[in-house]
């Protein structure tokens, strides 16, 4: 692996194990399971590029600093390269335009936060448990 491959995320980085519990986001269908686990704690939607270097870099500082407990929040990771269609159906049913990578935070069935870029903080979801 070349400095650039480990700076912005390589193939070998994709390998690595994460101490973050995430559930895969890979149906459409799981969205409606979603919508209705958003009523009985807070649901976030990660989406990320496994081709983008920034989006590595962002998903990489937000699994550092997670230190969330399973029973306060259920995560959900989406890869967008595989999943386009889910993707695309988590703007048009949440009203919330694409971008990668994205953070969505979804609360009784409603988006009550989402960024991007440089602009996720892991430390946002604690505003909203």
């Amino acid at each position: 692996m070349g400095l650039f491959d480990k700076i912005f995320g390589g193939s070998a980085d994709e390998d690595s194990v994460s101490h973050v519990s995430w559930k895969t986001l890979e149906d459409t269908n799981k969205i409606d399971e979603l919508i209705v686990l958003s009523h009985l704690k807070p649901v976030v939607i990660f989406k990320h590029s496994t081709r983008c270097g920034i989006s590595r870099m962002v998903l990489n500082g937000f699994e550092q600093g997670y230190n969330l407990g399973e029973e306060s929040i259920e995560l959900y990771f989406l890869d967008l390269l595989k999943y386009r269609n889910v993707s695309n159906e988590v703007a048009q049913r949440f009203g919330v335009v694409h971008q990668s990578p994205q953070l969505i935070i979804v609360k009784a069935g409603e988006v009550v936060h989402h960024n991007s870029h440089g602009e996720i903080d892991v430390k946002i979801i604690n505003k909203f448990i």
